[in-house]
């Protein structure tokens, strides 16, 4: 019988006969895991040994589910990456799974291999955007939908009690020549009019293999960005909520006179924009720009939006003529893809870069090719009009870059909940909070905490790294913002467990 361990050092015997899992790397919606590399101080919280043992609780977990047993598999660009599919693989085939193998790939792709290859379930190894030596995997057994905290639960209790059906019969099947098969799906019927150069960058992850093709082929000038496939990241992490990954795009917007930038993170799941006058705009203002463009061809539609973004989705004059109705919701992809789907809005769309577009559009998943493609339509259907036009035509909003102080995975949520309760508190009592009485407190992911001016700031645990995450945004001035961020602040430092920001503003 397997039954994984929380500790093991490497180099030892007991790393290398026992099945190394770490108990926290079973987050809200992903799997997610320090595997290390050589020379790093930290531990690993998983060897391969515990990803098979992973394998095998996913395969028991979809059979007791009563789903089909075929499931389809596909790894992202890291050095690591193919060696933890296989033995991801071997587990899933003791479990009894029929494995469709695509090999390489974007999440997406994996996403999009769900229904063209006709399989429910889906296990993509990836690391998304994180650094070098993470290592994941994004599941789920009902597409377009991936794993909640449900199902996430049930697999970790599996897994941790090696409790598994190890009924054997498996199957492995490797898919030759996907990556086409996606790029034709892509672009099909996608051809644009206006003469846009485009630069394409991927911070040398796996959308390099497939960003360049995609935009070239509906009829973009692309200028490549790092590009080529280099798992050491030389230049920077790929992920286009990071300050030095946009900077990157706009020096180079600016130096070759593009229409746009465009980057995607580490699984290509997600897309960060630069206009043509080098402004890096947070995705939530992209995702107003884009909710106006469908509005305009759909009136009346739905769109979802995650707490971390912008109030313009609640408050512009476009949206609300055009009939948008928008619906705030948990941050995550699985929580707003699930949230898109249940409310058959035609679009989702989270600060963190990920959205997700229904039919006509798309399938309901995230995929930052697909929201490339609907940014490039969207300046096609606007030929008078640049990038930084339909940004300036946008409400003034001063808001922050997602801010995220390291907070321990054990004590994150702890945190959170004092600091929810300290806010409603403050509400109850009617205290004056960072110059203002409290509005309003939206507690469905965390909190947000809204003044009377509608300025707001937003306190939430990450649900898939061991930090906090902090928004704010002001509609009144940059001044209003500093008060809101100072006023959040100070009650986190309440909490010693919480520790420095990654980036500020």
């Amino acid at each position: 019988m397997i039954k994984p361990i929380g500790e093991a050092r490497p180099n030892t015997f007991e790393f290398e006969t026992s099945a190394l899992v770490r108990a926290s790397g079973f987050r809200e919606y992903d799997a997610r895991w320090w595997f290390g590399h050589p020379g790093a101080a930290e531990p690993p919280e998983l060897n391969l040994i515990g990803v098979q043992a992973l394998g095998m609780g996913l395969g028991t977990l979809i059979r007791r589910l009563g789903v089909a047993s075929d499931i389809v598999t596909g790894h992202d660009f890291r050095s690591y990456s193919l060696s933890i599919k296989l033995a991801l693989v071997s587990g899933l085939m003791a479990a009894g799974a029929r494995v469709k193998d695509i090999g390489l790939a974007l999440s997406p792709m994996a996403y999009f291999a769900q229904f063209a290859l006709d399989t429910q379930s889906v296990a993509m190894v990836t690391a998304s955007h994180n650094e070098n030596g993470w290592a994941g995997v994004k599941m789920g057994a009902a597409r377009p939908l991936t794993f909640g905290p449900e199902e996430m639960g049930a697999l970790k209790a599996i897994v941790l009690a090696g409790d598994f059906d190890l009924v054997g019969g498996g199957f492995y099947d490797f898919v030759s020549g996907f990556r086409e098969i996606y790029l034709d799906d892509l672009t099909r019927d996608k051809r644009i009019a206006r003469k846009l150069k485009v630069v394409a960058a991927c911070g040398n992850g796996t959308a390099g293999a497939f960003a360049t093709q995609t935009l070239a082929r509906i009829g973009c000038e692309v200028i490549p960005l790092d590009v080529e496939l280099d798992h050491t990241f030389p230049r920077y992490n790929p992920n286009p909520e990071d300050m030095q990954m946009l900077h990157a795009i706009r020096d180079k917007v600016l130096e070759t006179g593009a229409d746009v930038g465009l980057g995607f993170d580490g699984d290509g799941d997600r897309c960060g924009v630069v206009d043509n006058e080098g402004n890096e705009i947070f995705a939530d203002k992209v995702g107003v720009m884009l909710a106006r463009d469908i509005s305009r061809l759909y009136p009346g539609s739905t769109f979802v939006v995650d707490v971390k973004s912008t109030g313009l989705f609640a408050t512009d004059s476009v949206l609300e003529a055009n009939g948008a109705v928008t619906d705030y919701w948990k941050t995550g992809h699985s929580y707003i893809k699930r949230r898109v789907g249940e409310l058959g809005a035609i679009a989702g769309f989270e600060k963190s870069g990920h959205f997700f577009f229904n039919a006509p559009i798309g399938r309901g998943y995230d995929d930052g090719l697909v929201t490339a493609i609907a940014i490039c339509q969207m300046l096609d259907r606007s030929p008078d009009s640049s990038m930084a036009d339909l940004y300036r035509a946008l409400p003034l909003t001063y808001g922050t870059p997602t801010m995220s102080p390291h907070c321990a995975d054990d004590l994150k949520y702890g945190v959170v909940e004092r600091v929810v309760s300290d806010f409603q508190a403050m509400k109850r009592d009617g205290t004056v909070f960072a110059g203002q009485r409290i509005a309003e407190l939206i507690t469905v992911n965390g909190v947000r905490v809204v003044a009377e001016d509608g300025t707001w700031g937003l306190v939430r645990a990450s649900s898939n790294k061991p930090e906090l995450v902090v928004v704010v945004e002001s509609p009144v001035s940059s001044e209003r913002r500093r008060q809101m961020f100072e006023g959040v602040d100070a009650v986190l430092r309440r909490s010693p467990e919480v520790g420095p920001y990654n980036q500020t503003f």
